[in-house]
């Protein structure tokens, strides 16, 4: 039996989640199968709206790896076009039946799941379809957030995000949001300052918080050192580029240029500033890191 899930997938979050439950729950009722969620990329507003295309919360690949980690046995990757966009519905449940690719038996998708060109299908029409070619469509209710009984959403997490509530970001997607790139070479004031920091530089349209210093975790090779992270222009020198900056405390050894690397983004600690002089400046920076040490100290969610 092959069961498959269906959605765009971005951030992986406690929605998503509970659909990979829910799909392997029923695989297990039908040994041996497979749960194969197919995604899409790049997100289709990106395709049908520039102009409104979501801040990401994942990379591809990233979302490849979560969804795997959730319970997928494979993922499938539909590129998303203009031409993709213009199929019918009917086009598109041949897709999921066609043998020689995704092969579903079962297809799971949310309340909310619309496909075909202009989103003219529905859950009762992918139902119908289903019955015709000869695969069941099981539809899962939203799953619930917070006191306000809202659906768990990726949009909800960007909210949460674009405001700096990490935190609230955190407990949307169950894991704190996480954001990675290769370290390329900055201005190397960092160390100047007593403060060396790698300079991340992260894909167009990833979803990032407001300017300000951050407290989280510098990710490399796997394991999650403290960090204090600086998102902005770096206004004390008249910077004009946006960047991702992280220091590990305490590490003045590291070696990470070239190197992908990835930061676990726990709490804002402040925003953006300027400072009457250097020395100012570096004594905020220590009582970033002592913050940064302490926020990480206590209980809460953690990189890895």
């Amino acid at each position: 039996m092959r069961v498959a899930i269906i959605g765009n997938f971005d951030g992986v979050h406690r929605g998503h989640q509970a659909l990979i439950r829910r799909a392997r729950q029923r695989a297990s009722q039908d040994a041996p199968s497979r749960v194969i969620a197919v995604t899409f990329d790049p997100h289709p507003t990106a395709v049908l709206r520039p102009d409104r295309a979501p801040a990401a919360l994942t990379s591809t690949s990233r979302r490849t790896d979560l969804l795997l980690e959730s319970g997928a046995d494979e993922v499938t990757v539909l590129h998303f076009t203009p031409e993709f966009a213009a199929a019918s519905p009917e086009d598109f449940a041949h897709l999921l039946r066609d043998p020689d690719g995704i092969a579903a038996d079962l297809v799971i998708v949310g309340a909310n799941f619309r496909f075909g060109q202009g989103a003219a299908g529905d859950t009762a029409l992918l139902a119908e379809l289903g019955a015709r070619l000869g695969f069941e469509v099981d539809v899962v209710p939203l799953e619930a957030q917070g006191p306000d009984d809202a659906p768990w959403s990726s949009s909800h997490a960007r909210d949460c995000i674009e405001a700096g509530d990490l935190p609230g970001a955190a407990d949307v997607l169950g894991r704190p949001h996480r954001i990675e790139g290769p370290v390329v070479r900055g201005d190397q004031r960092g160390r100047d300052l007593g403060y060396p920091t790698a300079n991340v530089e992260v894909a167009p349209g990833t979803a990032l918080p407001p300017d300000g210093v951050y407290a989280g975790w510098l990710v490399v090779g796997g394991d999650p050192l403290p960090a204090a992270v600086s998102i902005g222009t770096n206004p004390q020198f008249n910077g004009r580029e946006r960047r991702v900056e992280a220091y590990a405390l305490d590490r003045d050894d590291l070696d990470l240029y070239g190197q992908t690397v990835a930061i676990d983004l726990i709490e804002r600690l402040r925003g953006q500033a300027v400072f009457a002089s250097v020395a100012d400046l570096q004594s905020h920076m220590a009582a970033d890191v002592s913050a940064t040490r302490q926020r990480l100290a206590a209980p809460g969610p953690s990189g890895g």
